[in-house]
């Protein structure tokens, strides 16, 4: 069964959230993100050699993470990953490398991934955008140290790359010690037939197969053949979810790309248990 997941929500005030969560499942999505719209303010406009532990702060997600469950949703944690996090700051107080940060913030990584696992989470998604980008060799090796530390946390974790292909990245990718992989097939068809023979046999692989950027509807019939030959190669591994978070998007264009990928995840799930009977 292909499972319907959505990378992240409009941002919304905190008294709505409960609403756009409950939006999301009426749609169809199986699996919700939660603090999706509260990434971003993670992102440090400056980055020092000092302590990283004022500037991320996740409390807003375990409670979130807390009113979620409590009201029933099965949830999906969203935090951006530690190299994108150090990528997208600015440097200050001097000019230094901030590769050099990284040993500092895996354990606050670590430490966070340990607490949602506490409160009974299963996956947590990790984003990670700038595998879409042109990284310096220096950059590469850091991931793999990185997530082999990241690893030892008791819960599922899904990196989320989007907004272009993984191109001189797409090994590196599908070989992180990860449970799961999430692909922009909108933006860079190309990848599917490449990541399929390259993904080890025990992940997970997320297919962006909704444009997450454009309102036009995508088109069922050709995105079901291609699921169907997804799921004969990956059979219960299958996810289905829009090409990246939806941030910005309006709520109802947000709440129709969730529709149209439940649309699909079941449809594709229909046509296997129809087959299966006939069999």
């Amino acid at each position: 069964m292909a499972l319907a997941h959505n990378l992240g929500f409009p941002r919304i005030d905190r008294e709505l959230r409960a609403c756009h969560w409950q939006a999301q499942k009426d749609a169809g999505i199986d699996l919700l993100p939660v603090g999706d719209f509260a990434w971003n303010d993670q992102v440090p406009a400056c980055l020092t050699c000092d302590d990283l532990q004022s500037d991320l702060n996740w409390e807003q997600l375990f409670e979130e993470v807390e009113h979620a469950r409590a009201l029933g949703y099965s949830v999906k944690p969203v935090l951006i990953g530690p190299l994108s996090y150090l990528w997208r700051g600015k440097t200050l107080g001097g000019d230094f490398d901030k590769l050099e940060l990284l040993e500092r913030l895996l354990p606050l990584y670590d430490q966070t991934l340990n607490r949602l696992a506490a409160l009974g989470v299963e996956w947590v998604q990790i984003d990670e955008p700038i595998l879409a980008h042109d990284l310096p060799q220096d950059w590469k090796n850091a991931y793999e140290r990185a997530y082999n530390i990241l690893q030892r946390a008791p819960l599922k974790k899904l990196v989320a790359t989007y907004a272009g292909g993984l191109d001189g990245n797409l090994g590196l990718a599908a070989n992180l010690p990860v449970d799961g992989l999430h692909i922009d097939l909108v933006q860079a068809p190309e990848q599917y037939t490449t990541m399929l023979d390259r993904l080890p046999a025990y992940k997970v692989l997320s297919l962006g197969l909704v444009d997450g950027r454009n309102a036009s509807p995508c088109d069922l019939e050709q995105t079901l053949d291609l699921l169907r030959d997804a799921h004969e190669r990956l059979g219960e591994r299958l996810w289905v979810a829009p090409s990246c978070a939806l941030p910005h998007s309006p709520l109802d264009l947000a709440v129709q790309k969730c529709q149209e990928v439940a649309v699909l995840a079941k449809a594709l799930n229909d046509s296997r248990q129809q087959n299966a009977v006939a069999a």
